[in-house]
């Protein structure tokens, strides 16, 4: 059983808790341990195998642990079960309406037997809700308002998807000339890999006057809140958009506080505390004077009152942070500056929409050194995967380009995304591959197989001489599909005994691995390679989100494979013809 979907099971249970009226320290138990185990690097189901003691982990207590077990041992929880019964799981959704809480939905299902989003709106239209206690006809109407919105709210922006709207956000805000700071907050600034909604902050002399611009936003379908410093509209799919207006004083203290994450603010706050200051949105003050700031101007000043080095925000996860050599760390870890290659793309000869010479052509112009050619193999038919003629013939064409290239230079080296088949096999032959300098092994079909056998299919590739890497490892498309059932562990173990590499995939619809596989591959010394899986000249602009993901991770630059230069990967290609 992976971590996710341990900490979904404490998450349903928090959500059913809360509506049953339970205790509010139950309920933040089950929360802090979900949280605690989906950022885990290592697979709580092989501790549990193993016998290792799941209170050694800070934030898992003995119920957790106990719970967990039983979970993992018997796959489910009684006590959820039971649960279940008295409270339908259906009412999770009400939870999603803004504005609509636990006591509320306790309400609506105990008076009106309403369990999911269909009832309710049924209610409301028949005029039944406004008639309980402490609803009304405001609240009716709120809730009805809402529903249309909890339908969606399952639905989270791509970092891809986010970054065309913050771009869109920031050249209209920018137009009003009231602005005089202007910054993007919340899990946006953190690179997380989808978002819930966007947070702004801005400094200005006329903050009104940036609200009523902010709110005339082209694509503004609902003002959900507008006041002098602060205002929220809706935007196309249901997302929300905050714009606050901060004091400059307070400019860094608000950027720190509302880029989050909680996890990290909390210890940030604890380490106040011990230094005999408060910490707030508005700056840092002595407890004894909270009218005196120390601090609060920019973010470095507030790291600095409490001690600490600047962190970028994508480090501030409460994972890799508090470091003692956190500096020295951060220096090292990968940076698109260090990325010099591309080692997976795709052409006319297969979905790709540009030429083997449009692509060579697009990346010289990026400065990159390398390129590897990685159509996709026969299986993939929808595709017009090449079969063993074919791709001959493709490599027979780049031998070509590259006697028109100067090697100390540009190289492309001839590659495949060959398909691992149900049966475990390769999609070509040994004999076409063994002239290929750069295989990357996949998965495309058969994904609803068991863990058992999607994993073994995978440790077959790995063993498999020719191969060089594996590629999105997981199978997930975000938002769309889940990760097929696979023991990473066991792949990250044979990646290690067989030299082969594990793709950060940077396309945002994969971003496969993710940050937490990443590390726990990282902690057992697998080594990655960050690849675009571009189909297109434009796809070659990916990179930064697969560096995103290695960066969250802390991986460094030694560990991503194509940040090695030309005379590194040369003789990585005349090793490996040699093995």
């Amino acid at each position: 059983m992976q971590n996710s979907q341990i900490a979904e099971v404490f998450d349903e249970m928090a959500d059913l808790l809360e509506i049953a009226g339970e205790s509010s320290f139950r309920i933040r138990a089950y929360r802090t341990g979900s949280q605690i185990i989906r950022d885990l690097p290592d697979s709580l189901s092989h501790w549990i195998e193993e016998g290792r003691d799941l209170t050694s982990i800070d934030g898992i207590g003995s119920t957790l642990a106990e719970k967990s077990t039983t979970l993992v041992k018997m796959g489910n929880l009684p006590q959820l079960i039971e649960l279940r019964q008295k409270v339908p799981p259906s009412l999770r959704t009400l939870l999603k309406i803004p504005g609509l809480g636990a006591k509320k939905v306790a309400v609506l299902f105990k008076d009106l037997g309403i369990t999911d989003l269909p009832g309710l709106r049924a209610a409301c239209v028949a005029n039944q809700v406004k008639e309980l206690k402490g609803f009304g006809v405001k609240t009716q109407q709120s809730i009805l308002d809402g529903i249309s919105i909890a339908e969606q709210a399952g639905q989270r922006m791509r970092q891809d998807q986010a970054e065309k709207l913050v771009s869109q956000l920031r050249d209209h805000i920018s137009a009003c000339l009231a602005v005089k700071k202007l910054d993007f907050a919340g899990s946006y600034r953190r690179k997380k890999e989808s978002i819930g909604d966007i947070d702004i902050l801005v400094v200005s002399e006329d903050p009104d006057a940036v609200m009523q611009h902010f709110i005339a936003f082209e694509s503004t379908q609902e003002v959900i809140a507008h006041g002098p410093t602060k205002s929220s509209i809706r935007v196309k799919n249901a997302f929300q958009v905050d714009l606050r207006a901060v004091d400059a004083s307070s400019w860094g203290a608000a950027l720190q506080y509302f880029t989050g994450s909680k996890e990290h603010n909390v210890v940030l706050r604890g380490q106040a505390k011990k230094l005999g200051l408060k910490l707030n949105e508005y700056g840092v003050f002595p407890i004894e004077d909270e009218t005196r700031s120390v601090a609060g101007a920019s973010e470095s000043d507030v790291y600095q009152a409490l001690g600490l080095p600047w962190i970028p925000p994508e480090f501030r996860e409460n994972r890799l942070e508090w470091r003692d050599d956190f500096t020295q760390f951060e220096s090292e870890v990968v940076r698109l500056s260090d990325i010099r290659g591309d080692l997976h793309m795709h052409t006319t000869e297969t979905d790709g929409e540009n030429s083997l010479e449009e692509m060579v052509a697009a990346a010289r112009k990026r400065s990159l050194k390398y390129i590897a050619i990685t159509d996709h193999s026969q299986r993939v038919s929808m595709a017009r995967g090449l079969d063993s003629p074919r791709l001959l013939q493709q490599w027979s064409a780049i031998d070509r380009l590259n006697a028109t290239l100067d090697k100390s230079e540009f190289v492309v080296l001839k590659g495949i995304e060959c398909d691992i088949l149900e049966n475990g096999e390769m999609d070509l032959p040994d004999d076409v591959l063994l002239h290929a300098d750069w295989v990357m092994a996949s998965i495309h079909y058969g994904q609803k197989q068991s863990r058992e056998q999607i994993t073994d299919r995978i440790l077959n590739a790995i063993k498999n001489r020719y191969v060089t890497a594996i590629s999105h490892p997981t199978g997930r498309l975000i938002g769309r599909r889940e990760p097929y059932e696979v023991d990473l562990e066991a792949v990250f173990q044979s990646a290690i005994e067989h030299h082969k590499f594990m793709e950060i995939n940077a396309n945002p619809r994969r971003l496969d691995l993710n940050d937490v596989h990443c590390m726990a591959a990282s902690a057992k010394g697998v080594q990655f390679v960050v690849s675009t899986d571009a189909h297109s000249i434009s796809n070659l602009e990916l990179m930064p989100f697969g560096i995103q993901v290695a960066r969250r991770a802390g991986l460094k630059r030694e560990q991503v494979f194509n940040t090695r230069s030309l005379d590194e990967l040369y003789a990585f290609l005349d090793q490996r013809r040699i093995c």
